[in-house]
């Protein structure tokens, strides 16, 4: 996990009773007062403002927003940058505050200036746990994250960017240096990460640093992706190979310093790791387990109710599943079932170039599809192209199993559903399509880019995010996509049920790792029980929990409550209900926290009925 204070880029009902106690319908808003427009204006002009000063702090985040400010450095890792981060934010809270009155703006505008005051004050009780977040784990580190930020942000379009980019190469010997000071700081505070994280961490680290120019054979990954790039200058020759041959430099030199200084902390680090135990196990660790879970849910459930959510989920899933288990034929176990989906070769891609290409050519056709019925589902669809790639090879052993980039605000960049197809015989055919769908459209693409689209909303809406809201997002359009037309067999639907057994269970294990003092161990066992997903693939999983406490509670609480929902507005409309219109309501407003989105659905419920 990585708790930096950087600017917020980040990302059917199936439940049969409501998740939280419902809530009498909102009063719509009163109406707005003449003239409100200007003053919202204002207020949109003074967030745009702040938003702009926070990216500021961040030459990472200006790249990705398509800003050439600052294009030749990398961010500041240290946490003097985080308490400038934290003081700015305090002080623009306090200047809306003094600035602006509620009670004189327009609908959207209150509800702006409302999330940037929570937004604000979550940020607050974050900060007391600043020191707690790993910026080396199994779930990624500089080392991989800065070639990533390199190839898919940094374009070149002129010497100066080359130049540019080269100068980030030799940037990266600073960040490193200042991510080990955190590590070994933190060590001093008692807070080091698990031990399963330092293997995978140092592999997946060394792999970068493969090939030309550290030795030989073919580019190394950054350097091949610079050399595309510069080979598609309309500059002379000999300009390209200069800049070849300084990014060469940079990367034998600083580049690969910054590598030894991470295996050195590394090496440093490791003999004082105890074990690979939950949050329980930091210094007032139960406060900030506590705080995750609020950040992440934004909601205040327990750890425990936490948990008995996901034992009720994980039980009225494996129903489904018996359902679903008889259709296709299969008499054994659900148990035995999970081995076979495993094992057996029918659900299983060749392991093989041949079928990672199959298995991308596969979710491409699943996303084509989905956009073709996607107009009678949703009555905007986003303007930003989306395409599927495998995850680079040089961090397949930290990548997740699937994740979603968003697009460059300017259309410079495509949205990108990653799939990590490290070994094709972990993979199973059943799940392509729930995965495509959830990470690709109309899932992450459908929310995370159409927000970016939104008009009139200040750019910490359209840009921010709350992890409970767009995975809740993610979680519920894989059932929304039996009714868009996929999973036309029962292999699908039962690869799709166990993409949702898979959030169900992690809201068992991620409170029992961190709040019931379970081991890893045992959580991978529970795991292994309740799905049909490859070993690998659990530990990993497993890993990933242990490293980002409370983050993955949030998909199956914001699905529970959207799908809780959509069947509060079915049953007050009736024949009034449009399911596109709910949709509109759920992604007009950007992402929101779940109390919020409530509120949003109760005022369309009550303006349809009137």
């Amino acid at each position: 996990m990585n708790l930096r204070l950087a600017l917020p880029m980040l990302l059917a009902t199936c439940a049969a009773q409501p998740l939280f106690a419902q809530t009498a319908p909102a009063a719509s808003p009163a109406p707005a007062a003449a003239g409100t427009q200007a003053e919202d204006a204002r207020l949109n002009a003074f967030l745009d403002a702040a938003f702009d000063a926070s990216a500021a702090l961040s030459p990472e985040s200006l790249t990705a927003l398509g800003s050439k400010t600052n294009y030749d450095k990398l961010d500041d890792y240290t946490r003097a940058a985080g308490e400038r981060r934290r003081a700015l934010a305090e002080q623009q809270l306090k200047d809306m505050r003094a600035q602006f009155d509620p009670a004189k703006l327009g609908g959207q505008a209150r509800l702006s200036y409302r999330l940037f005051e929570t937004q604000v004050e979550r940020a607050r009780r974050s900060y007391a746990f600043r020191d707690y977040g790993f910026p080396v784990s199994t779930n990624g580190s500089p080392a991989g994250q800065i070639p990533v930020f390199l190839i898919n942000n940094h374009r070149i379009a002129s010497v100066a960017d080359a130049r540019a980019y080269i100068s980030r190469i030799t940037e990266t010997e600073r960040v490193m240096r200042e991510v080990a000071q955190t590590m070994r700081d933190q060590a001093a505070k008692g807070i080091v990460p698990p031990k399963m994280v330092f293997k995978p961490a140092r592999e997946d680290a060394a792999k970068v640093i493969v090939g030309a120019p550290f030795g030989g054979g073919p580019d190394s990954t950054v350097l091949a992706d610079f050399r595309k790039k510069v080979t598609a200058l309309d500059v002379p020759e000999a300009e390209k190979a200069r800049l070849v041959a300084d990014a060469q430099a940079a990367l034998k030199g600083p580049f690969k310093r910054d590598f030894d200084t991470l295996f050195a902390v590394l090496d440093e680090i490791e003999p004082k790791a105890k074990g690979n135990d939950g949050a329980w196990s930091l210094p007032n660790g139960a406060a900030f387990y506590a705080t995750r879970l609020a950040q992440n849910t934004t909601t205040d459930l327990t750890a425990d109710q936490i948990h008995q959510i996901g034992l009720d989920q994980v039980a009225a899933i494996r129903a489904e599943m018996e359902v679903v288990k008889q259709r296709i034929g299969y008499s054994g176990s659900l148990e035995s079932f999970f081995d076979a989906v495993r094992t057996d070769p029918r659900f299983k891609f060749p392991n093989s170039d041949a079928g990672r290409e199959e298995y991308l050519t596969q979710a491409r056709a699943v996303i084509a599809k989905m956009m073709a019925a996607a107009p009678r589902f949703f009555h905007t669809l986003p303007k930003a192209p989306l395409e599927v790639r495998a995850v680079e090879k040089w961090r397949e052993g930290t990548a997740a199993v699937a994740f979603y980039n968003r697009p460059a605000p300017d259309g410079s960049r495509p949205g990108i559903y990653y799939v990590n197809l490290a070994n094709m015989d972990q993979v199973q055919k059943v799940q392509l399509e729930g995965i495509a769908v959830h990470e690709g459209a109309p899932g992450h693409h459908f929310q995370i880019a159409r927000a970016q689209e939104l008009p009139g909303l200040p750019k910490f809406r359209r840009f921010g995010g709350y992890s409970v809201y767009s995975e809740g997002w993610g979680l519920y359009t894989e059932r929304l996509a039996k009714e868009m037309g996929a999973y036309t067999d029962p292999e699908a639907e039962f690869g799709m049920l166990s993409l949702q057994m898979w959030r169900a269970i992690r809201l068992v294990t991620d409170t029992g790792l961190h709040a019931k003092r379970w081991s890893r161990e045992q959580a991978i066992d529970y795991f292994a029980k309740n799905s049909s997903i490859a070993r690998a693939d659990i530990e990993r999983e497993v890993n990933r929990y242990i490293n980002n406490p409370g983050q993955a509670t949030s998909y199956m609480i914001g699905q529970l409550k959207i799908s809780e929902l959509r069947k509060r507005a079915q049953d007050a409309l009736g024949s009034k209900f449009d399911i596109r219109d709910f949709h509109e309501v759920v992604l007009g407003s950007g992402a929101v926290p779940l109390d919020v989105l409530e509120e949003e659905v109760n005022r369309y419920i009550a303006a349809k009925r009137s």
